[in-house]
């Protein structure tokens, strides 16, 4: 394990250079640039607002940050999945010609990712700030660990999900379908608490995407220290879904090319 981290860390430049890569071909000609990154989750943000906040009683100000944060780790994790589903594809002419670890394609991916995720934290920092009053230094710096655990977590997605699609091409279409299910099981634009109202609060502790919003949450809209027991919960979730990432990739590396 470690002299394969070894030689990730050898080729950074490459994926590095990948990363930059489809950072400009992503915004090449684009009048807003980075923009349109920040674009979808704003306007989703104020739909979200006039329509949900009268339907869930929610004063709008304090309702925004709390849905763009929402929004921002969602489209994270769905882009993580998604993309992930097709890293080894999109990286084909590289692996054919450059003996590079395969675990550096998803690296890719996440990393993309994890750019759009900063932007959009950020705006919902400032807009909590303005809204809620929420500034707490020493719960912001707890975004460091966090996001690092969201960079871990998206890598296991994306690993899995690229070697399931390699030897399944159906997995990214059952992935969209089985995303939009997850999205409405995940308090991404409701308050936690209605569904432990209606006694649905297994759904809560069961979902393995609610430590990582409930951390970001935390710091952004409450303006509080995250709990060590978030903190433990998101580190157990990362750990195994790493490990199974790692075991896949160890079982099935050498037979990605022949299947591309």
């Amino acid at each position: 394990m470690g002299g394969y981290s070894s030689a990730i860390w050898r080729c950074r430049y490459f994926w590095l250079s990948l990363v930059k890569m489809d950072l400009h071909a992503r915004y090449r000609g684009s009048v807003l640039g980075m923009g349109w990154s920040l674009l979808q989750p704003i306007a989703m943000t104020m739909i979200f607002c006039v329509v949900f906040s009268q339907i869930f009683h929610e004063d709008a100000t304090e309702y925004a940050p709390f849905v763009l944060t929402g929004l921002a780790f969602w489209a994270y994790t769905q882009f993580c999945i998604l993309n992930g589903c097709l890293c080894f594809f999109q990286g084909e002419s590289y692996i054919r010609q450059y003996p590079a670890p395969m675990a550096i394609y998803p690296l890719r991916t996440v990393l993309g990712a994890a750019f759009h995720l900063v932007l959009a934290l950020g705006v919902s920092v400032v807009l909590a700030i303005i809204t809620l009053h929420t500034f707490h230094l020493g719960a912001l710096l707890t975004l460091v660990p966090t996001l690092l655990l969201l960079l871990m977590f998206g890598w296991g997605l994306s690993l899995l999900g690229g070697l399931a699609t390699v030897f399944f091409r159906d997995t990214k279409h059952l992935a969209e379908v089985g995303l939009q299910i997850v999205f409405y099981l995940t308090p991404i634009m409701y308050r936690p608490r209605l569904l432990q109202h209606e006694r649905l609060a297994w759904l809560l502790e069961w979902n393995p995407l609610m430590p990582f919003l409930s951390l970001l949450r935390c710091v952004i809209v409450e303006g509080h220290v995250p709990s060590p027991i978030l903190f433990a919960r998101a580190i157990i979730i990362v750990g195994v879904l790493l490990s199974l990432s790692i075991y896949a990739l160890s079982r099935l590396e050498r037979k990605i090319i022949f299947y591309l």
